[in-house]
């Protein structure tokens, strides 16, 4: 699970996908606006609509948010209402800032498979500095408005993202992202320059985790790709562990106790003012309290004995014995404390 305020929710229209790699030129019957070649009007309503709806946010107005919404969102609006309640008290009080927006027109009588949007110039290398492109499967026809606003707020920066779908003259709620674009105090940029650092002290897993942290924050929606976005995955390759559990994959640690632990997860997590790293693994059961916890124990000290660097790069650790029903049982503590 990813930070608490990382709520995303999307309706079922415009299920996107997370990882969007090298992208086909889009076929006829989908084209995308950039901000400067859209009409002013458009663009006004664009993100006129979008500033209304962050400031029903802001307010923790989720009833007039839902009347505000396409039909299929409106249905199943609990995501969304959840997604306002856990970031409401974030953004009370908060200064909005909207980026130039985008609007995308899906052609045709039947929804697309595989909708792609490139939007600005394209080159050899991709896209230029203004552009973006959008990959967005089961699209059905029609035209969506994407104004991604920078948010500043006593507690924090985050981007709040609205994806609008136009209905008559007006444009309707179609999916909302709510993302921190600082965790700890720090942003994107920070991480990453960490992320070299420990690389270049020899410190593999930290250098991976802080470089994860640091494209994490900088990503406003999933299903968008840009120059700065494209960067970052390409820089992938500097840090990547071919050790490291994730998806189906499974790495083994070997603890003192001579057990074989199976990792499933590990990823930071800002628990409290720290930054702490979460480690999941596979276990039978987690009924016996007691016995978890000797289990978590081990799979922690286990982990920064191999890694001692994630005593410097983390303040706690937090492992999490998960069995096959999905029930977990964890153990936080402190590094200074893991002896």
């Amino acid at each position: 699970m990813r930070l608490q305020n990382r709520a995303q929710y999307l309706s079922p229209i415009l299920v996107v996908v997370v990882s969007i790699l090298l992208l086909s030129v889009s076929g006829a019957g989908q084209t995308c606006l950039t901000s400067d070649e859209m009409d002013g009007a458009t663009r006004s309503a664009v993100q006129n609509t979008a500033a209304k709806y962050f400031d029903m946010i802001a307010r923790g107005d989720s009833a007039s948010l839902k009347q505000s919404s396409i039909p299929s969102l409106a249905s199943n609006f609990a995501g969304i209402e959840e997604t306002v309640k856990q970031n409401q008290p974030n953004l009370a009080g908060a200064h909005a800032t909207p980026r130039p927006p985008f609007v995308l027109k899906a052609e045709g009588n039947a929804p697309l498979a595989r909708a792609e949007f490139l939007c600005g110039i394209f080159n050899a290398s991709g896209p230029t500095a203004n552009a973006a492109a959008f990959v967005i499967p089961n699209l059905p026809p029609g035209t969506y408005g994407v104004n991604i606003m920078d948010v500043t707020a006593p507690k924090g920066s985050y981007t709040t993202s609205f994806v609008l779908q136009q209905i008559g003259a007006d444009w309707k709620l179609g999916g909302l992202f709510i993302r921190p674009a600082q965790m700890g105090g720090h942003d994107s940029a920070w991480y990453l320059s960490q992320a070299n650092s420990f690389k270049s002290k020899g410190h593999p897993l930290a250098a991976w985790l802080y470089y994860l942290e640091g494209r994490e924050l900088a990503i406003a929606v999933p299903f968008m790709s840009t120059q700065a976005s494209d960067k970052l995955y390409e820089e992938e390759a500097n840090y990547k562990l071919s050790d490291f559990p994730g998806g189906e994959k499974t790495v083994d640690l070997v603890a003192a106790n001579g057990k074989t632990y199976k990792l499933t997860q590990i990823f930071p997590l800002q628990v409290g003012q720290d930054l702490d790293v979460i480690v999941k693994y596979q276990t039978a059961s987690v009924a016996d309290t007691g016995q978890t916890f000797q289990e978590n124990m081990a799979v922690m000290k286990a982990l920064v004995t191999k890694y001692p660097e994630l005593r410097d790069a983390f303040g706690g650790i937090v492992a999490r014995g998960v069995e096959p029903s999905g029930r977990d049982y964890g153990t936080m503590m402190p590094m200074k404390d893991l002896k």
